[in-house]
C-alpha cells in the first residue's frame, strides 16, 4: 500500500512539472490522475489497490460515528428517564481478530462507544471481557459489534 501511494505522490509531482504549475490545484489533480496508472498496475504491486483500504477506513469512522450517536441517544434516554431501568454486567466477547493493533483499535471503539468499557483482554487476544450498562440482551451486542466494528477491522486489514 505504502509503495502504490508513493508513486501516486511522484507522479502528481511529474505533473506538476509537466504542466509548470506549482499550485495546490494542480497537484491534486496530478494526484487524481495518477490514480488510473496506479490502478492499471495494481497487479505488480505488493498489496490490494490502496483506494479501497481508503474506503474501508472512511466507512469505519461512519459506522462508528453512527454507533456513538445510536448509543448516546440511549444513554440520554436512561439519564433522563424518572425510573433508571438499567442491568448493567460482564459478558465475554469472542474475538477473531489476531494482530495487537486491531484488538487494540476494537477496543478503543468498543470503550469510546458509552454505556460499553473494556474490562480485560485474554492473553491469546482470542476474548475480550466488556462491561455493558444494559446486558440484557448479550448475544445482540456481540453480533452488532462483530458485523460492524470487527467486520470492518478485518477489511482494513486485508493485505
Amino acid at each position: 500500500m505504502a509503495m502504490q501511494i508513493m508513486i501516486n505522490i511522484t507522479l502528481a509531482f511529474i505533473w506538476v512539472l509537466i504542466v509548470s504549475d506549482l499550485s495546490l490545484g494542480s497537484l491534486l489533480w496530478g494526484y487524481i490522475i495518477g490514480i488510473i496508472p496506479v490502478y492499471v498496475i495494481r497487479r505488480f504491486l505488493p498489496g490490494r489497490f490502496y483506494l479501497i483500504r481508503v474506503y474501508y477506513v472512511m466507512k469505519l469512522i461512519v459506522v462508528f460515528a453512527r454507533e456513538l450517536i445510536k448509543a448516546n441517544y440511549e444513554l440520554t434516554k436512561i439519564v433522563v428517564s424518572p425510573k433508571i431501568d438499567i442491568h448493567p454486567g460482564f459478558f465475554a466477547y469472542p474475538c477473531e481478530l489476531e494482530e495487537e493493533w486491531e484488538i487494540a483499535l476494537i477496543s478503543v471503539l468498543i470503550s469510546l462507544t458509552p454505556g460499553t468499557l473494556i474490562v480485560a483482554i485474554s492473553d491469546d487476544y482470542s476474548t475480550i471481557y466488556i462491561h455493558g450498562i444494559n446486558a440484557l440482551d448479550v448475544d445482540n451486542e456481540i453480533a452488532t459489534i462483530k458485523n460492524s466494528f470487527e467486520k470492518l477491522i478485518q477489511e482494513v486489514s486485508k493485505p
